[in-house]
């Protein structure tokens, strides 16, 4: 068989293959184009939002999308997790897929609910009261009931569900358990108030931040408890480390990322503890921090506001890295009303208009409404526009 690409030869004379130049030309022409438009991609950003909206189709409006339909005359309570939104709504809670379909409906005795979520799983509990379920996909795993009133709940990928209880004869219990529904062990706090708890992500350790108002100082402090020693009874044993904060730093989130590193969040800062040690990652002194966050995967991301002009600001998105502290950032042209943070995503809420950015600083979606939107949920996948009489399902 003839070899189309093997040069011939007539009296010894090479033959230039005009068919092999034709197509390395081609691929030459395309790499350089393709590495032209990406340059201008990165750099400049009318290319960028051209491409965004023209190519890669990112930019959707109010009513082109799929919606969930609500009855105006109900009041429901609405949260993104996974890959659906769940409506809780007389105690039945319904959970609808990324096209507005109907999956399945959960017999939930619940009025006022705490959502937490993590991976595929999701707890709801009683706020103020003693009963709580955990949601596997869309079915209910199991469910149980505290003595005291339930003022937090937390469930990490794995499954494992750490519940904060109140109205007892301590200031603050907290109860663990596996994701079988088995409770591993009580710890009970007895002068302080737990304001947040997080279960290490190789559910090994029970972080528990919280806050000491006895004094003329509020005094916040972050416990470390060994999950293993903490089952086996050794009560004493258990707490591996206590760390002090400074008088009068108030703590109000921790979350516990990979490689068991512990982000802190306070009201005018952010720290990790890793080794041992508390290090600071942002400080909100000679800035004007408008929101900043730790609920994100291997990330946390704080709003700095900057003046844009005389009477103009930009609100600059600073996504820090926990692994390598290596800081992104996104910049927006309006004031950021509000933020909601989910794994990955990051969604900021500009009036009539929501750009969902990934922790890589890129635009994954943007939302442009043709009224001021209020209220939205949203997870790593999917995330929800509420309306009086509907929801906007808008897929990341």
């Amino acid at each position: 068989m003839k070899d189309i690409w093997k040069e011939e030869t007539v009296e010894g004379v090479k033959k230039i293959n005009k068919k092999k130049i034709i197509v390395t030309t081609v691929v030459v022409i395309i790499i350089v184009m393709l590495t032209v438009v990406g340059g201008l991609y990165i750099s400049n950003r009318v290319v960028r939002d051209w491409i965004d909206r023209n190519i890669f189709r990112k930019e959707v409006e109010q009513d082109t999308v799929a919606t969930i339909e609500l009855n105006e005359e109900q009041q429901a309570n609405i949260y993104a997790f996974n890959r659906y939104i769940g409506i809780l709504n007389q105690t039945k809670f319904t959970i609808y897929g990324n096209t507005g379909n109907e999956e399945a409906t959960l017999d939930v005795q619940i009025s006022s609910p705490i959502f937490s979520s993590a991976n595929r799983f999701l707890a709801i509990a009683e706020n103020k009261g003693q009963k709580f379920y955990l949601i596997a996909d869309r079915n209910i795993s199991w469910q149980g009931e505290v003595d005291g009133n339930i003022s937090q709940i937390y469930v990490n990928k794995n499954g494992y569900v750490a519940v904060a209880i109140t109205g007892t004869s301590y200031k603050t219990v907290i109860k663990m358990y596996n994701p079988d529904g088995k409770e591993m062990f009580t710890t009970f706090l007895a002068n302080t108030r737990a304001v947040d708890v997080s279960v290490s992500n190789d559910n090994k350790y029970l972080a528990i931040a919280e806050v000491d108002t006895s004094g003329t100082m509020v005094q916040s402090n972050i416990k470390v408890i060994s999950v293993d020693k903490a089952e086996e009874g050794q009560t004493e044993e258990s707490l591996e480390k206590t760390y002090n904060s400074e008088t009068g730093k108030l703590i109000t989130n921790v979350k516990y990322q990979d490689r068991g590193r512990l982000v802190c969040m306070y009201t005018d800062s952010i720290t990790v503890i890793e080794n041992d040690q508390e290090t600071s990652l942002v400080d909100s002194e000679d800035k004007k921090i408008t929101f900043q966050s730790v609920e994100l995967e291997n990330n946390m991301c704080y709003v700095e506001e900057k003046s844009s002009g005389l009477f103009t600001a930009d609100s600059v998105v600073n996504i820090v890295n926990i692994d390598n502290k290596e800081t992104k950032q996104y910049t927006v042209n309006y004031v950021a009303r509000e933020i909601y943070t989910n794994g990955s995503i990051i969604a900021l809420n500009l009036g009539t208009e929501i750009e969902f950015i990934n922790t890589g600083g890129w635009l994954v979606k943007r939302y442009i409404a043709n009224q001021e939107i209020t209220t939205i949920v949203v997870s790593d996948s999917i995330a929800g526009i509420i309306y009086r009489d509907k929801i906007e399902i808008i897929n990341l």
